[in-house]
């Protein structure tokens, strides 16, 4: 069964599933926006190239990170957080696509969110082993707005917990398309991603791509 539900070349069909209070899985929403998505993504990488960047303890991220927008997040040892200028370059973080703002607001207003606009989308790439460790977003200066996390390539597991750190966690698949939103009494609940499994997309190949947008100024 676990095949069929991770078999991307069947057809997606769009649905609204609940992950909790404020909390909204979007399955497929993002299909029709696929080829723009992928090809402003390439604009985007060609400007602020992908980097693993290092945590404040040290370590280096298994996931690896670009921006676009207003302001991009950044983690090194000093802490993490936004800034408007690329620390790689020195120059400004790529201005968000049009198709990046197109698929947030669609699927933040789906959700309940009809206000939400976006000044920073932050851009993941995993590849078979990386993890994203159970977190909150907590960088950001308005915690009223929600965040949208869109899912391309690679399925992954989605790990949703609670408020605290300890809260039992539940685990949703995501497949190419799915977007989650979650924001409202859901805002700063712990979430995750565990260790991405090895596979081939029939687009972006051994790759899962994570398009999170942020409202972050």
């Amino acid at each position: 069964m676990i095949t069929d539900l991770f078999d991307d070349r069947s057809p997606q069909q769009q649905s609204l599933e609940r992950m909790g209070d404020g909390a909204f899985l979007l399955r497929g929403l993002a299909i029709p926006f696929e080829s723009d998505l992928l090809r402003d993504l390439a604009n985007v990488v060609a400007e602020a190239p992908f980097r693993h960047m290092i945590t404040p303890g040290g370590f280096t991220m298994s996931v690896a990170m670009t921006n676009c927008g207003e302001a991009g997040w950044i983690t090194d040892r000093t802490g993490y957080r936004y800034d408007r200028i690329d620390p790689d370059s020195g120059r400004p973080w790529p201005a968000m696509p049009a198709s990046f703002q197109m698929v947030a607001l669609h699927a933040s207003a789906e959700a309940g969110y009809p206000d939400f606009v976006p000044d920073a989308c932050l851009v993941n790439r995993y590849e078979p082993g990386a993890r994203l460790s159970l977190h909150q977003d907590r960088n950001e200066r308005d915690f009223a707005n929600p965040i949208v996390s869109v899912s391309l390539g690679l399925p992954a597991i989605f790990q949703f917990g609670g408020p605290g750190r300890a809260d039992p966690v539940k685990r949703y698949p995501l497949r190419h398309g799915d977007v989650a939103v979650w924001g409202g009494p859901s805002r700063l609940y712990f979430h995750g991603v565990p260790a991405l499994k090895d596979g081939d997309h029939p687009v972006l190949g051994a790759t899962r791509i994570n398009l999170t947008f942020r409202g972050a100024l």
